[in-house]
């Protein structure tokens, strides 16, 4: 049972007039559309990847036992593995939810209102992080698991608008720009976490506390900007084949998704592809920062300035990777980035310890990938959904991108388990980076947009 959305007319249809209109309402839209990324991505950036792992595992140990362990529900659990299984669980806890918001965004037409509730419910849980504090790491946990499965659903309602409000040629260009707006505030709310944290004494605040209001500060940004793009963002009335109102979504429009989905063998192909690799990327996203406090003993400071280095270099990177792919292809600029991201990990597992400069250069090498791959992987896929099934194919592909990313912090974990070793917990990830690229390799991508009934780009 399809939906579809009626729309402005298409560039060019009718007079130069009605034309220009529509692209001036599209151009709008899209404005602020890129300001939802500047609002959520400071969680990425300042919580997940900066302060939350480092601070979540010093508070697990705070409440371990003498052998180090806490025991959450009654099971055992390595103090320094805790945060890793966190991050999955969230994850978890989105793929129960995320498929549900984008059925019934789709049967709806109402994004707006689930973007909304989901943004809100993310930023208020992140606020509650200042009250982090102790041995409260259940409490951390549990924030943490609200705060990332939150984004994971509004990211699927973000992303389903990028097929409505840019034309095909326009959407490589539009969702590089998206991460580069995100990356752009996660160096500048960086850069206030910075000031901060150095200078907490001076403040009349204690590292902990200082560590905290950085948190909290987070969903205070990410609440207050989204108003930018629930403002401008607009609904799209739809029209729904039979009689299924929003009541009969939940669970069976999921089965009645991914059944659908099988019609389209080639855009499977793609999200198979982009599962395993973006696996690797968010693993190294959420577990960076545990790397270098726990493996390298580099100080927090050190660690904000690295993830600095990245959010710079990564605003350049997705708008570079974003003008290769207009002369080379998104999937082959895709592929290259594979090949980057096995290289940088592999370097990683030889990084001396104590040493800042290799770990900024190694920031360096991710930031220059990180964007690019990511905007263009999206965009790539915005390409493969069928018309007016754009928030349920998203929620798929939001599964990828965030929702089923369990398994790498999961093998992280699980390899420092057994392991104690960080350094053998970071290299397991390079196999995610190499089984994407034979299986994105694989993938026929002209074939594949065509298939799903939409417009062929010049290169793709």
């Amino acid at each position: 049972m399809s939906a579809r959305t009626t729309d402005e007319a298409e560039p060019g249809a009718g007079d130069g007039g009605a034309a220009a209109t529509a692209a001036a309402a599209r151009r709008r839209e899209q404005h602020g559309w890129y300001f939802y990324d500047f609002a959520c991505s400071v969680y990425s950036t300042s919580v997940l990847t900066v302060f939350l792992g480092p601070y979540l595992t010093a508070v697990a140990k705070a409440a371990s036992d003498a052998e180090g362990y806490v025991h959450p529900l009654g099971i055992p659990v390595r103090a320094g593995s805790f945060f890793a299984y966190s991050v999955s669980a969230s994850v978890i806890v989105a793929v129960l939810v995320m498929p549900l918001a984008g059925a019934l965004a789709d049967r709806t037409g109402r994004k707006k209102p689930l973007l909304a509730a989901a943004a809100y419910t993310g930023a208020a849980a992140t606020a509650g992080m200042f009250f982090l504090d102790g041995d409260r790491y259940l409490l951390g946990g549990l924030l943490l698991v609200v705060a990332n499965a939150s984004l994971a659903v509004s990211m699927v309602l973000y992303n389903a608008f990028l097929p409505q409000i840019a034309t095909p040629e326009e959407r490589d260009t539009v969702s590089s720009r998206g991460w580069a707006f995100g990356y752009t505030s996660g160096a500048l709310v960086l850069v206030l976490n910075l000031v901060l944290y150095q200078g907490h004494d001076s403040f009349g605040l204690s590292e902990g506390a200082a560590v905290r209001i950085c948190l909290a500060s987070a969903g205070v940004w990410w609440g207050a900007f989204a108003v930018i793009p629930l403002r401008r963002l607009r609904d799209r009335a739809v029209v729904r084949a039979g009689n299924a109102g929003p009541a009969a979504s939940g669970w069976r429009q999921l089965v009645a998704t991914l059944k659908d989905m099988r019609r389209y063998p080639l855009t499977l192909s793609f999200l198979l592809a982009y599962l395993i690799y973006n696996d690797g990327v968010q693993t190294v996203i959420s577990q960076a920062s545990v790397y270098g406090s726990e493996e390298l003993e580099l100080d927090q400071s050190t660690l904000i300035v690295a993830v600095l280095l990245v959010q710079v270099l990564a605003v350049a990177g997705a708008l570079g990777m974003g003008r290769l792919a207009r002369r080379h292809g998104a999937k082959r600029t895709i592929l290259g980035s594979l090949v980057a991201w096995g290289v940088t990990l592999a370097a990683g597992y030889f990084l001396p310890a104590r040493t800042p400069v290799w770990f900024f250069a190694l920031a360096a090498m991710i930031g220059l990938v990180l964007g690019g791959s990511q905007a263009l992987s999206r965009s790539l896929f915005s390409h493969l959904v069928p018309a007016g099934k754009e928030a349920e194919y998203f929620s798929a592909y939001e599964m990828s991108d965030r929702g089923l990313s369990w398994v790498g912090p999961l093998v992280f974990g699980l390899t420092y388990q057994l392991t104690g070793s960080y350094r053998d917990a970071i290299i397991s990830l390079v196999a995610f980076f190499a089984l994407g690229f034979v299986l994105l390799a694989r993938v026929p991508v002209r074939r594949a947009v065509e298939a799903a009934g939409n417009p062929v780009p010049e290169r793709v």
